[in-house]
Parts: C-alpha cells; sequence; structure tokens
C-alpha cells in the first residue's frame, strides 16, 4: 500500500507539467477567477478536463487481484484487473473551476472512456467519475474561490465515494474488496494532494503575474501622480525636463529624454553632456516614430548616432501623440538590449499613453479655462444698458426729495458694478458675497419698485461659506425680476433661501410671477432661447458651469406653472473655506 502511494505521488509530476502549461491559456485564467463562463469558454474546458481526465487514467497502474501484481503502465484491462489512478482530479476540478455543465461533462468524457477500457470496475469506475464530476460542481456554486484544503477535501471524498461505489456496484464482491483494500487510502490521499497541489502551482504563477502587474501599474501611477502637475500646461522645456527627471528616477535605465517634432527638450542620465535642450533631433529612429506614430526599438548599430558619445546599447522611442498627431517622442536608452524585458515594454507602452493623455487633458483644461472665462464674459454683458439707464433716473429723481435713499442706491449700485468687474479675475467665490451681489442688485430694483416688491430671506450662515462659480446667484433672482414680474401690477413676492441640508448646501429662488408654459420649461436652462426680452443665455450659462463645476447633480431644477410663479434651485457640496475671498 505504501509502494502504491509512493508511485502515485510519483507521478504528480505529471499534474505539475500539465498545470503550469495552463496557466498559459487565457481561457483557464478566466476559469479561477471568472463569475460565468460563456458557451465556447465551457466547451473547451469540457474537451480540456476530459481528456486530463483520460490523461489520468492511462498514467495510472493497474492491479490484477488474482495476482495482486501492479503493471507499470495502463492498456486493455482483463476480467480481474482495475485501476489505480487519478483521473478524478480533472473531473474534480473541472467542477469546482467550471461549474456543473463543465464537471458533468468532463465526467461523462472521463467516465466513457473508462468504462470502454473494460476490467470488472468498468461500470462503477465510470460511473463513479461522472458523480464525481457532479459532487464538485455543487462546491462551485457554494464557493467560487476555492481553497487548497477544500480542493484535498473535496477530491478525497469524491475518491472516497469511488471506492464505495466499486464495493456496491462490482463483482464478484470479493475481489472488489480485495481492490479497495490496496488502492483505497493511497488513491483517496494521493488524489487529494493531487487537486491541491495542481490549484497551487496555477495559483503561485498566476499570483506572481499579477503582483507584477500590480508592481508595473503601481509605478505607472506613481509617475503619473508625480507628472501631472507639470504636464498640467503643455509641453516645453521646463516640463520635459522634470517628466524625464521623474521617469528616470522610477524606471532606473541609462537615460531618458523627451523631444518635440525638431529638437530636444530634456535629457537626464548618461549622455546628459551631449544631448541638451534644444538640439535638433540626431537620430532617424526619432524621425520615424514621429513619422509613424509608433513605439520602435533599436540597437545601437541600427540607430547610427552623429554623436561620439551615444549612452545607450539600445534604445526604444515612443510617441507622444495629441488629438491622434504625433508632436514629440519619449526615449528609453538601455546599456543592452537585453535588458528590454516585455514587462519593460509594456510599462514603456503604458507610459507613451498615460503622457499622452495627460497632454490631452492639459489641452482640454486650457480650453475649457477659455469657454470659462468667455462664459462669465456672456453673463457680464447682460447687465442691460437698460437697466443701468433706470437706475441712473431714478437716483437722478432721488436727489432732490431724498437724498439719504440716492446716496444709498448709489452706494448698492457701485458694489453690484463692482462685483461684476470683479468675477473677470475670480473662479470661484463663497455664497456669502454673491448674496451681497444680489442683495446690492435687490437694493436697486426695490427703490424702482418700492410698492410692487417684496423680498424675503431665509439664510443659513454657516452655509454661507461654501464656494461657487461667481455670477451664479445673480442671474437667476434678475430673472426671476425681469420675467416673472412683468404682469404684476402689485404683490410681487421673491424670497430667496440658501440652507445647508447634510453635505450639501440647496440655494432656491422662489416667485409668485407669470411662470411659464411646459413646453418653455422643457427649453429653459437646457439651451439659449429666444424671446422678445432675451436670449436665455443666463440661466443656460449657469446651468453649464454649474454641472462643469460639479456635476450633473448640481444642474438647475426648474418648478413652474403659468400664473402660479416659479422655483429654481440647485445644490453644491458643501465646504468650509477659509479666507475665500476679499469682504466688501
Amino acid at each position: 500500500m505504501f509502494e502504491l502511494l509512493i508511485t502515485m505521488v510519483e507521478r504528480l509530476g505529471i499534474i505539475v507539467t500539465i498545470a503550469f502549461i495552463l496557466t498559459r491559456f487565457t481561457f483557464f485564467r478566466g476559469m479561477i477567477y471568472q463569475d460565468e463562463l460563456n458557451r465556447k469558454q465551457q466547451y473547451i474546458a469540457i474537451l480540456f478536463f476530459g481528456f486530463f481526465g483520460i490523461i489520468g487514467t492511462y498514467t495510472g497502474l493497474s492491479l490484477s487481484t488474482e495476482s495482486l501484481q501492479f503493471s507499470r503502465w495502463t492498456s486493455d484491462l482483463s476480467t480481474d484487473e482495475a485501476i489505480a489512478n487519478s483521473r478524478v482530479i480533472g473531473v474534480v476540478l473541472a467542477g469546482l473551476l467550471g461549474g456543473y455543465k463543465v464537471g458533468i461533462g468532463a465526467g461523462l468524457i472521463a467516465g466513457i472512456h473508462r468504462f470502454t477500457l473494460g476490467g470488472f470496475t468498468a461500470f462503477a469506475c465510470g460511473f463513479a467519475t461522472i458523480i464525481a464530476g457532479v459532487l464538485s460542481s455543487y462546491f462551485y456554486r457554494k464557493n467560487k474561490h476555492v481553497k487548497l484544503r477544500s480542493a484535498f477535501i473535496i477530491a478525497a471524498f469524491a475518491e472516497g465515494i469511488q471506492m464505495l461505489v466499486i464495493l456496491l456496484l462490482a463483482r464478484p464482491f470479493e475481489q472488489a474488496w480485495t481492490l479497495v483494500n490496496i488502492i483505497g487510502i493511497p488513491m483517496i490521499i494521493a488524489n487529494g494532494l493531487g487537486c491541491a497541489l495542481f490549484l497551487m502551482i496555477i495559483k503561485s504563477v498566476i499570483n506572481e503575474e499579477e503582483k507584477a502587474g500590480a508592481m508595473q501599474a503601481q509605478k505607472t501611477l506613481r509617475i503619473a501622480d508625480k507628472t501631472i502637475s507639470h504636464l498640467k500646461n503643455g509641453l516645453h522645456l521646463h516640463s520635459a525636463q522634470a517628466v524625464c527627471q521623474i521617469i528616470h528616477e522610477e524606471l532606473k535605465a541609462k537615460a531618458v529624454s523627451i523631444t518635440n517634432t525638431t529638437e530636444i527638450l530634456a535629457h537626464v542620465g548618461d549622455g546628459d553632456d551631449h544631448h541638451r535642450a534644444k538640439m535638433p533631433i540626431q537620430t532617424q529612429i526619432t524621425v520615424d516614430t514621429i513619422r509613424q506614430g509608433k513605439i520602435i526599438v533599436a540597437t545601437k548599430e541600427q540607430i547610427h548616432c552623429r554623436e561620439a558619445h551615444c549612452p545607450l546599447g539600445a534604445v526604444i522611442v515612443a510617441p507622444l501623440k495629441q488629438r491622434g498627431k504625433t508632436i514629440g517622442t519619449l526615449k528609453f536608452y538601455f546599456g543592452s538590449q537585453k535588458e528590454i524585458t516585455p514587462v519593460i515594454m509594456e510599462l514603456i507602452t503604458g507610459l507613451s499613453a498615460l503622457l499622452s493623455n495627460q497632454l490631452e487633458v492639459a489641452e482640454a483644461d486650457k480650453a475649457y479655462q477659455l469657454a470659462k472665462e468667455a462664459e462669465i464674459n456672456a453673463l457680464q454683458a447682460q447687465i442691460s444698458p437698460h437697466f443701468l439707464f433706470n437706475t441712473l433716473n431714478t437716483i437722478l429723481s432721488l436727489v432732490r426729495i431724498n437724498p439719504d435713499k440716492a446716496r444709498k442706491l448709489l452706494v448698492s449700485l457701485s458694489h453690484f458694478l463692482r462685483q461684476n468687474l470683479s468675477a473677470t479675475t475670480q473662479t470661484k467665490t463663497t455664497l456669502e458675497q454673491e448674496l451681497k451681489h444680489v442683495k446690492a442688485y435687490l437694493a436697486i430694483e426695490s427703490t424702482r419698485f418700492s410698492n410692487k416688491l417684496t423680498v424675503s430671506y431665509k439664510i443659513e450662515e454657516e452655509a454661507l461659506q461654501s464656494l461657487i462659480p461667481p455670477l451664479t446667484l445673480q442671474p437667476l433672482v434678475e430673472n426671476a425680476i425681469k420675467h416673472g414680474m412683468k404682469e404684476k401690477e402689485n404683490d410681487y413676492n421673491v424670497s430667496i433661501c440658501i440652507e445647508r441640508v447634510k453635505d450639501n448646501v440647496i440655494v432656491e429662488v422662489k416667485d409668485n410671477g407669470n411662470g411659464m408654459t411646459k413646453e418653455r420649461l422643457k427649453e429653459i436652462g437646457t439651451t439659449p432661447i429666444e424671446s422678445v426680452t432675451g436670449s436665455g443665455v443666463a440661466l443656460y450659462n449657469v446651468n453649464r458651469r454649474l454641472t462643469f463645476c460639479y456635476g450633473d447633480d448640481s444642474a438647475l431644477k426648474i418648478i413652474s406653472e403659468e400664473n402660479k410663479g416659479t422655483e429654481i434651485s440647485f445644490s453644491i457640496p458643501y465646504a468650509e473655506v477659509q479666507n475665500s475671498g476679499p469682504k466688501n
């Protein structure tokens, strides 16, 4: 019995070899970590594990129950012979890793094959193989990520069931009993060990590769984190020098350089005395990379470097792109071509794409900043000349009859105009400053419509320190005055509410004015609207800037009904700031 166990364990070397080969196949990696296999993967897995079960049968030892002698390799069996084998390993792994379809399919292939070999246990062993597939499939449903201990127990249990089936079905019973006494324990132990060993090898190889991939990803992300601040203003001498320095420290290449389409922008590492910034591009490989837009690898001999102090035995030149066009190259110098491993190639490919994306983002951010400034200017341009004219006329009329009121109105107008001008130099301001701007505007309008307009406030002081794009609240209030009050003779009310709700600040402007139709409500804020009194660009711009800064959750929410008024609200993240802007 002990000699049989040693022999079977020795033959597990075949299992080890197959396990290592399996790690080369993508579909098998998917079986380890994928929740579900597609139909094609299932068919491949059934055929593979079924064939694996057949190999386990042929690599077994045939035993004659008459002579009690083992044959080293299995062939056609006589009526008194059976097989001590590792067939169950393939079937159990099929069920554990692929589920019931794969487990049963592999069990049928391996089991039917075993039946065709004959011997007095042919039917019993074939049937037990199918049972092993069903049993292991059950545990697939219970635990997708199989542990080594679980694999050992399940395979040993499946083999134990096979011994039981042999005793129940194989005849004559005396031969079955003799067979189980000799091969039972060795097969249970060997197949349990084989199944666990198989999984251990596969997981070890995959985990090592994943660890290497994780380290590579970590290095790439670290480079991305360090370089993004330098590339935010584009590719130039200073940013290229900083990026080369970072990559050289992380990648440990002989040298790293960056070029544009005509000259070297930076070079760090060996040969930096002979590859200075502003020098023209010297190698044809760089020109080819710019022209072809793909990574090129070459040895020193292939490069034909014109410099006597060329710091390389091999070089990789990767393109840097913007909007699909190559705008420069990223060059890596190595002592020899042997240093350029697949991992290095993968890393450089990733870095080329990453830096190109950062340059794209920098360009997009610049365009966004320009667009935002244009939107602010557009908002400023909406200060109606009629508003200024009417305000000045109101002040003139008050100068003689109520000088104090005229002076206060001038102060409000001054604050209103100054706030509009200051918005051109600010990207964010506090709600407190925005509210002061609104109060200055409403002070003017309340004087003009003293018997018609009433304004109420509900303000939480805590919420006023949150940041907001400038000229966000005032256009909403102006819209309420300009359009909501148009047909009202008196009792026109505008209420402004600013309050904190958990981690957000809710801003609401509500009026009891004319409201709007359902058709207009669908358009407002989403597109500039042509109308007699205006273009509708104010709400459109406010909505765009809110979503740019804070996402779609901060978009304007508008509720309106004809002749019953309008309510416009939005939310921004609450964030208390210190010294956020000048106080007026």
